[in-house]
């Protein structure tokens, strides 16, 4: 047990072993809300890219410390400022192509301030402009035209593309140009269906050919007609949801089985397609469809039979599923407690039916609704079937009385979704975590809840699971959130140092100039 005397007022410097922990140690204090003034400002002089960014997050930061920050961490950081509307453009050096191609990402830019991006012999950064929401479309021309590969992919993504652009580039010679086309949700919709037409001359590279493909395609190959890439390019249509359906069909016969896997996510096809992909081949095919709120009926009772226990799982999350084939599919699927769509949409009877239900897989599916009558919230909490406890344990409308007879009639099997209810007592969560054998699921659940008591956020450290959460509890005795400062998994040591409960001494100790010495 931790030495319950309070800390020195002055202790000596917590001992992060080397000089990458204590680098961590700072990122996370950076994040602490309780951070004095004075702290940030040291911290600001220590800034690295961590740091910096931590700090940059902050909503406590004077307009001092915010031009003080900007100026130390350099362009990564005065991004970040510009984000969070901490700076203006005009309080930042546009020298840094890094800094133009923020401010074309952020809002409207004159062509002649971002010009330099746009020309840098770089050309990663050429590329990062051509990505923006905001580049002048003069200068995104001037990219689409550009010498390197990578930067006419992005113009051809660009959210500012033209419908002039899309003619232009359509045509390209390079398969990945007409790709990034087929990406784009601005591409007019009769160049995507040209592009699936093959309408087109001839494309003449591909990446396998030009030796430029990623090391994820390296089981493409080319011999001479770029099947493998058009077929990626189809690929990019089938998820345009401006690909016309009419124009994407086709694919649910392809033997590519990952365009047919990313066709049943489409929401716009006809039931005779959706009911080929319903008997596909590939169980991954068919668990997507299952997902997909725009099958029929039929289709929905025809996947409820699949042998694949996945798509009967995922068919449970159909928000268009019928209930009575969701409460069979919740009994043989092992959909466990949460909140189903369909279950989330259903009217005050449906629900009054499956809460009153003699099956308690039913009931169990009414009980995840927290917007439940006070009648049946109560009557749900003395059900006698455990799922349906479990379902309605984190509910904030439980009487305590009703968790405390969960907890003692029920133990492990509840424990950790009380522990999980906002309106669980400091008490039954000292009770949960002093549970033997410890209920471990639990345990996080109680480490982070804000009504933990220190006694039982003690027995959480000892969980290695619970131990990090715990650690960043103010509710903590605040010596042991010290001596955790020193903890051999630096997540736990991390979490005390972000804990608001933390000493300020503490907080000076971890940003001295030498705190190892």
């Amino acid at each position: 047990m931790t030495d319950p005397r309070p800390p020195d007022p002055d202790p000596a410097p917590t001992g992060p072993r080397s000089t990458e922990d204590l680098a961590h140690l700072r990122w996370r204090l950076a994040g602490n809300p309780a951070l004095p003034s004075a702290v940030v400002d040291r911290l600001i002089g220590l800034a690295d890219d961590y740091i910096g960014y931590e700090l940059a997050d902050r909503t406590d930061l004077s307009r001092d410390q915010v031009l003080r920050l900007a100026r130390h961490g350099g362009a990564p950081i005065a991004i970040r400022l510009l984000q969070r509307g901490l700076l203006t453009p005009e309080e930042v050096d546009d020298s840094d192509p890094r800094i133009l191609v923020a401010l074309a990402d952020l809002g409207p830019i004159a062509a002649d301030r971002v010009r330099p991006a746009a020309t840098s012999p770089d050309p990663a950064v050429r590329a990062a402009l051509a990505e923006t929401a905001h580049l002048p479309t003069e200068l995104l021309a001037l990219l689409a035209e550009d010498r390197d590969l990578d930067v006419v992919v992005e113009a051809a993504s660009s959210p500012r593309l033209t419908d002039a652009l899309a003619e232009t580039l359509v045509a390209h010679p390079h398969v990945s140009v007409r790709r990034a086309l087929a990406c784009n949700e601005r591409t007019p919709v009769h160049l995507l269906v040209a592009l699936a037409d093959r309408a087109l001359p001839a494309a003449e590279h591909c990446p396998v050919c030009d030796g430029t493909a990623n090391p994820i395609a390296e089981y493409w190959t080319c011999d001479g007609s770029h099947g493998s890439a058009l077929d990626e390019l189809d690929f990019a249509l089938v998820l345009n949801p401006h690909t016309p359906a009419e124009t994407v069909c086709r694919f649910a016969t392809h033997p590519d089985m990952h365009l047919r896997w990313r066709l049943a996510e489409r929401d716009d096809l006809p039931q005779e397609v959706y009911r080929l992909l319903a008997r596909d081949p590939i169980p991954g095919v068919r668990s997507d469809l299952a997902e997909n709120p725009a099958i029929g009926e039929d289709i929905i009772r025809e996947l409820a039979a699949d042998p694949f226990p996945n798509v009967r799982r995922l068919l449970a999350h159909n928000p268009a599923v019928p209930l009575d084939v969701l409460t069979e599919l919740a009994g043989s699927a092992k959909i466990g407690p949460t909140l189903l769509p369909r279950v989330a949409a259903a009217t005050e009877a449906e629900i009054e039916a499956l809460a009153t239900s003699r099956n308690p897989v039913a009931r169990m599916l009414a009980a995840e609704r927290r917007d439940l009558s006070p009648r049946l919230v109560d009557q749900l909490a003395q059900d006698a079937d455990a799922r349906v406890l479990k379902s309605v344990a984190d509910n904030p409308m439980v009487a305590v009385s009703r968790m405390w007879e969960m907890a003692t009639g029920h133990g492990p099997r509840v424990a950790a979704r009380l522990a999980q209810n906002p309106a669980c007592p400091p008490d039954l969560l000292l009770h949960l975590a002093e549970c033997s054998p410890p209920a471990r699921k639990a345990l996080r659940h109680i480490a982070e809840h804000p009504h933990a008591p220190a006694a039982a956020l003690l027995i959480c450290l000892a969980d290695e699971k619970a131990r990090a959460y715990a650690a960043g509890h103010p509710a903590l005795p605040p010596h042991t959130i010290v001596e955790l400062l020193a903890d051999a998994d630096l997540s736990v040591a991390g979490d005390a140092a972000a804990n608001p409960a933390l000493p300020v001494s503490a907080m000076h100790d971890l940003t001295r100039s030498d705190p190892l010495a």
